[in-house]
């Protein structure tokens, strides 16, 4: 698995890098961290992710799974979401935690300033909005959340789900009642401390299923 951490685009969130990674590693998952570009336009940040997924093919990777956080979430459904001609490219699952899902909004604005630019085009803003890239192609998806984050509100996990479902794409949804933006592994946060109990159990069914199966997702 490739480790997105969040940071809006302009940083990289430590406690959502190695710590994940790690948490990975102990359930028998190998996982890296992967440091995007900060400060750049599309497409440069999903570029650059495609081609770290090229490299860890071309290493003998045959299921490949992203997990990513706020902006990480975003760059991690964008990768599994977005249209490419290059099989080498393909994501067999994602995991989003209070992933930013849609440039349309005008929530959390200084991450789409950065990724798009004051002016973007209704064009662009909706091509870089992963509920518009949701087809009944698309790989299975983890999404948590919580209903108390004011910096990306739910909203923005409910548009997926919703685009996910209505395209009958296997989706497994959590929105915790209490906890802030950025919790990462949220040990100690209550409720929400849960996400990894439930991811781990729904990662290990991506990873015991077939290369290119898609079956196995929880629904």
């Amino acid at each position: 698995m490739i480790v997105l951490p969040g940071g809006g685009y302009a940083a990289h969130a430590e406690h959502e890098a190695e710590p994940v990674a790690d948490w990975l590693g102990g359930l028998g998952i190998p996982a890296s961290v992967f440091r995007y570009p900060l400060h750049v336009r599309h497409p440069e940040p999903l570029l650059a992710l495609r081609s770290e997924i090229r490299r860890r093919r071309a290493q003998g990777a045959e299921r490949i799974g992203l997990i990513g956080f706020s902006a990480g979430g975003h760059l991690a459904g964008h990768a599994a979401l977005a249209p490419t001609a290059d099989p080498y490219e393909s994501v067999q699952f994602a995991v989003l935690g209070y992933a930013i899902t849609s440039m349309e909004t005008e929530t959390y604005r200084p991450s789409r300033i950065i990724l798009l630019g004051e002016d973007a085009s209704p064009d662009l803003r909706r091509e870089t909005s992963l509920d518009k890239l949701v087809t009944a192609q698309s790989p299975p998806f983890f999404l948590w959340h919580t209903a108390e984050d004011s910096y990306v509100p739910p909203e923005h996990t409910y548009r997926l789900a919703a685009a996910l479902a209505a395209g009958d794409v296997p989706h497994t949804v959590h929105v915790f009642a209490h906890g802030p933006h950025s919790l990462g592994l949220a040990r100690g946060a209550g409720d929400a401390a849960a996400w990894t109990t439930f991811a781990a159990s729904w990662i290990a069914e991506q990873t015991d299923a077939p290369a290119g199966s898609t079956t196995n997702a929880t629904p």
